[in-house]
């Protein structure tokens, strides 16, 4: 238990009201997206500055109290869930200031808890381009997106998080402030800690500042809708359009199951009796450019057997096309009681066969498999709709996961695309890797981290 004079400690540098100690609240943060079992922490801590922040992590770290760093929770691997031991989370949704945002120089300074989608707003206003675009955009968090690095419908062409983060100012795990990258489009000052901040999912860090690198707009765009009758053919579709050396901005496939699912919960107007569709957008600086890709993209579905091809006439029509695409895995959670999100990635040539297979583990262990994704770049999405109370059914989806992966890593894929490892996926870690992957990556995370206190348990666990 903690003590409660640590707790007045807290109160006294946060405020009453930034100490949730309540059952209710704690409750409230003891899970995250992923189905796994909560855990309730001790405390729940929501600073409001950057030197409250850095002085709960000092506080945490002299009290030996394990700390979990959250932003929305919208995580689905388990990354947000506390630990087991006693600890605390820290809250940063209070931290969410846009800094600045710089026209001149194309980059922006924010803080951990600024929510993406109005982050992307703002920077739109300014006639600049913030592309990394996560199914989660309206809650989730930029401290969170660079945590995981999250991914997007546009990845396919312009790149994940990664790809946009410049600078990283941390907190270590003793509450020492730590400065890293720049606002300079070269920087080697030392070693490359921003990006190894990147994806490792609060196990290094506490994020304070985070400096993101901003690019033009496409001045134009067109997006279409690809029908098939076979799921093959749309899939085949998808490595023949790469092949051409076309990138789209967007390139998704949606199954039957999903299409009908989205259909009934957004009325989007989605051909319910077709096999699987693709949402295509090409965009680009130049209209007549973006014109002759974008009928190179039609001819070529065309060729790979779509049985029609439909233009978007307008921005109205081509938001209603996504709108659709986003609302793909809010429709598929209302089928059954659990959804099991899975993010298997394949290189592009190998989604023809990655999808082959998802359907015949679908078959062989009698589940509902809902597929989607961003097919362009190789990460599909089969969803398994399922209850989570059938002891029965739900062993039988866990058989199907582990041979999902299995697949997608004989197919020289990956285990995670964009939803991280966190607690969900960490006994496979050594399958994609090897053990001495994992050995050196532990000596690094106790280096930094000697009291093991930053999200422990995640990501390569021990």
């Amino acid at each position: 238990m903690i003590s409660t004079s640590l707790i007045s400690a807290f109160q006294t540098l946060l405020g009453k009201e930034n100490v949730l100690d309540s059952e209710a609240d704690r409750h409230s943060y003891a899970y995250d997206a992923a189905v796994l079992e909560p855990v309730v922490p001790e405390l729940v801590l929501r600073p409001t500055t950057s030197e409250q922040l850095g002085k709960t992590v000092a506080l945490c770290f002299e009290n030996d109290l394990p700390m979990t760093v959250r932003g929305a929770g919208t995580n689905l691997s388990g990354g947000t869930i506390p630990t087991k031991e006693k600890g605390v989370v820290i809250l940063t949704n209070g931290l969410n200031k846009i800094l600045e945002i710089n026209e001149q120089d194309l980059y922006a300074v924010v803080e951990p808890g600024v929510v993406t989608a109005k982050f992307a707003a703002e920077v739109a206003k300014r006639g600049l381009f913030y592309p990394p675009d996560p199914g989660s955009q309206a809650v989730s968090t930029l401290g969170g997106n660079v945590s995981e690095n999250a991914g997007g419908l546009r990845g396919l062409k312009y790149g994940v998080t990664k790809d946009y983060v410049m600078g990283i100012n941390f907190w270590n795990a003793q509450g020492e402030y730590v400065k890293s990258g720049g606002r300079t489009v070269k920087c080697v000052t030392g070693l490359n800690i921003s990006q190894l901040m990147v994806g490792s999912e609060g196990t290094l860090g506490v994020f304070d500042q985070i400096i993101l690198k901003l690019v033009p707009p496409p001045v134009a765009s067109k997006a279409m809708l690809a029908e098939f009758d076979d799921i093959d053919k749309a899939s085949q579709t998808v490595a023949a359009i790469i092949a051409a050396k076309i990138v789209p901005c967007t390139l998704e496939l949606l199954d039957n199951a999903t299409i009908n699912y989205v259909e009934a919960f957004t009325k989007a107007g989605l051909p319910t009796d077709a096999a699987a569709i693709l949402l295509i957008e090409v965009d680009g600086g130049h209209e007549a450019l973006v014109e002759d890709d974008a009928a190179k993209v039609l001819d070529i579905c065309k060729k790979e057997g779509a049985r029609r091809v439909v233009l978007a006439k307008d921005a109205a029509e081509k938001n209603k096309l996504w709108e659709a695409r986003r609302n793909a895995l809010p429709a598929l959670a209302r089928a059954r009681p659990t959804t099991v999100l899975e993010d298997a990635t394949v290189p592009r040539s190998q989604i023809p066969a990655m999808i082959r297979a998802i359907n015949k583990i679908a078959e062989k262990y009698r589940l509902q498999i809902g597929t989607f994704g961003h097919a362009g770049d190789g990460n599909l999405h089969p969803t398994i709709l399922t209850d989570r109370r059938d002891k029965e059914e739900f062993h039988r989806v866990e058989l199907a996961v582990d041979e999902i992966f299995d697949v997608a890593l004989s197919l020289g894929g990956t285990l995670s695309g964009e939803h991280g490892i966190g607690l969900a996926k960490a006994k496979w870690l050594e399958k994609e890797t090897t053990r001495a992957t994992i050995i050196y990556s532990r000596t690094i995370k106790k280096a930094v981290d000697p009291k093991y206190l930053l999200n422990p348990g995640k990501v390569i666990g021990g």
